[in-house]
């Protein structure tokens, strides 16, 4: 059974740092890439950055380049996402997925999703 698991969210000052956790088991070969998305409320779910697993690349939104580093940890069967100099627009319950995406900052391209975790940045 494949299951996604995030972790890491919590209430953050503006400029402040966090880094999310998304355990990804059930498998039974590495989907190609594994990402993370977000999504505020009143808003459509975005693409925050993606991992390619075969060959490690990585992918950024716009508003996060620069800001944010995704990692993965294959000993450990997790992503990361280090978020830097937050910002109150980055607050939203963020999501991590697994699938075989031709783009994968595109949240449409994945059926396997983690419950999600919140992040608020406010003083």
């Amino acid at each position: 059974q494949v299951q996604l698991v995030e972790s890491g969210g919590a209430l953050v000052q503006p400029g402040g740092s966090l880094r999310l956790s998304c355990v990804v088991s059930g498998f039974t070969r590495d989907p190609d890439a594994i990402g993370w998305f977000r999504q505020a409320p009143g808003k459509e779910r975005e693409g925050v950055s993606c991992i390619d697993t075969n060959d490690g690349g990585t992918y950024y939104g716009a508003s996060v380049k620069g800001r944010f580093t995704i990692s993965r940890d294959n000993a450990k069967n997790t992503v990361y996402l280090e978020m830097g100099n937050l910002k109150p627009e980055d607050t939203a319950v963020y999501y991590c997925a697994a699938d075989d995406p031709w783009n994968c900052l595109s949240p449409d391209q994945y059926d396997f999703w983690g419950q999600g975790t919140q992040v608020t940045v406010s003083s």
